[in-house]
């Protein structure tokens, strides 16, 4: 009976101690990822950059644009559509945690996204074991990359920050989700069109150093379906390997307005064939207008 006894003290020690570095974990975490947004926010009301004028959509500029890509403005916008200025997105989906396997866990994810300077932060837990989630954050902030996991928000099992190759994949993640965000694909919001065929088009964004051309492809109903690019980097054994890499988009509801897919997936192109790793869907969409 004395030893039972000392088992379950053990046993509720180590819960109680688990439940403590979790709450412990949770609030160090949630105040770094409020100082990101701050970050995010400053960058936004930056008066050096430079914020375009126009504060809705005028069918006029779609005059030269390749036809696919006229085809999808007038799918998803209407004519004094307002600009998005801003946009907080909540997800829940899977994510595979294997870069060679298939070990998909589940997530939810808050995600914050400033149109103009180009930005977004994800804040996603991902379950790992019963009570031992991981905190991701996923941000291009200023010019930057930064991607950072936590064990209950606390030990650190990944991170990579800085400019690059790092801050070219975050903005990459940024320009292959404006679907979310259509306004922002628009000739007067700074993306140049460029046409391949009647079904693609590349399109191109800058941003400081940074110039980052994605293809994109549209189905029958003029929508986007995927967003290619060439090359990508990710960390394979702690080296940098460039792959294509794809996102795909489904679901496309009217939301404020526009339509937009509900739906997203992420996948490497590699020579072994397709591998997804990111599943998505929306569960709640708000956004902030220009004045």
């Amino acid at each position: 009976m004395t030893w039972l006894l000392w088992l379950g003290l053990v046993l509720c020690l180590l819960v109680v101690a688990v439940i403590g570095l979790s709450a412990y974990g949770s609030k160090r975490w949630a105040d770094a990822t409020r100082a990101l947004i701050g970050r995010l926010e400053a960058a936004r009301a930056d008066d050096t950059v430079q914020h375009l004028p126009a504060a809705r959509f005028d069918p006029c500029e779609l005059e030269g644009l390749p036809a696919p890509v006229q085809r999808y403005f007038r799918a998803v916008l209407k004519e004094g559509q307002p600009i998005v200025a801003a946009a907080s997105i909540e997800l829940v989906g899977t994510f595979n945690m294997s870069a060679a396997g298939e070990r998909w866990k589940p997530f939810t994810s808050r995600q914050r996204v400033i149109t103009r300077r180009p930005g977004f932060l994800w804040d996603a837990d991902i379950s790992m074991l019963t009570g031992l989630p991981v905190r991701v954050v996923d941000s291009y902030i200023a010019g930057e990359g930064l991607l950072r996991a936590a064990a209950l928000g606390l030990f650190t099992v990944a991170e990579l920050h800085g400019g690059g190759e790092i801050a070219r994949g975050e903005l990459m993640r940024f320009f292959a989700e404006m679907p979310w965000y259509p306004t922002a694909l628009l000739p007067s919001q700074g993306v140049r069109w460029e046409p391949l065929d009647d079904a693609s088009a590349n399109a191109t964004i800058v941003d400081g150093p940074l110039a980052l051309t994605l293809r994109f492809s549209f189905n029958n109903a003029g929508l986007i379906d995927s967003v290619r690019a060439e090359a990508r980097g990710a960390m394979v054994d702690k080296k940098m390997v460039m792959a294509p890499w794809e996102g795909r988009w489904s679901n496309y509801q009217a939301r404020n307005g526009m339509i937009v897919p509900m739906t997203g997936e992420a996948a490497w192109l590699r020579s072994e064939g397709r591998k997804p790793y990111f599943l998505g869907t929306v569960t709640s969409l708000a956004y902030e207008f220009s004045p």
